[in-house]
């Protein structure tokens, strides 16, 4: 594959599939991160929908992240999701799930008070739990990494900062889920699939939230009481 070209954005959790397939299939490419409050005008040609992630390539434009990481995946040798098709179709569906979980996690970031955060926080919490009995670990389908694996790895990838903000219960006690969750978030591919200074950023993006967990986190970070 030639001509890859990756148009960003520095936190999007979505950017970071297609990043994982590129990264687990060795498939080099460049990667552009746009500012999604002030796009640039070349940007709103190619997005018809305005987000990112969108991929460049061969002259035709991709966007959608899990368009973009099946046709990486389809259209590359090796293959990140299991050769059954229902098993196949298995893994999507869970994959579905799992962005219905990050749009439950923006919920939970944007709570405006206490008790809209610890409800948003029931939600990504009761999610975890629905997805707790499929996870047959090490990984979710057990000793190979899939694509359902990097999809959740986005995920983590939050706990792993409102971790240092607090402890808001949001992984289950099933022993097996914490130890999913550490051998996905050590893959390299996972490591590496967001830009240099992503933790900061993230929290910088908490501090500046006008909500409950906006709140926290400026406490935890020694900050102002009101967001800029």
């Amino acid at each position: 594959m030639r001509d890859l070209h990756l148009i960003s954005h520095h936190l999007c959790p979505y950017v970071q599939r297609a990043a994982i397939v590129l990264s687990e299939k060795s498939i080099p490419y460049r990667r552009t991160c746009i500012d999604l409050a002030d796009k640039p005008d070349w940007f709103a040609a190619l997005s018809p929908l305005g987000r990112v992630p969108v991929l460049e390539t061969g002259g035709r434009v991709l966007f959608e992240s899990q368009v973009i990481a099946e046709y990486l995946d389809e259209t590359t040798p090796g293959a990140l999701h299991p050769a059954d098709p229902l098993e196949r179709a298995r893994h999507r569906a869970w994959i579905a799930f799992g962005s219905e979980t990050l749009a439950a996690i923006g919920k939970l970031y944007s709570a405006p008070e206490e008790a809209a955060f610890t409800a948003a926080a029931g939600v990504v919490r009761e999610r975890l739990e629905r997805i707790t009995p499929e996870v047959e670990g090490p990984f979710f389908a057990g000793e190979t990494f899939r694509m359902v694996d990097g999809v959740w790895g986005t995920i983590f990838r939050y706990f792993e900062t409102f971790d240092t903000i607090g402890d808001f219960g949001l992984m289950p006690e099933a022993v097996h889920m914490p130890a999913w969750r550490g051998a996905v978030m050590t893959r390299p591919s996972v490591q590496e699939a967001p830009p240099e200074g992503y933790p900061a950023r993230l929290m910088d993006f908490l501090c500046a939230r006008p909500s409950h967990l906006g709140g926290l986190a400026r406490a935890a970070c020694g900050t102002a009481a009101n967001p800029a």
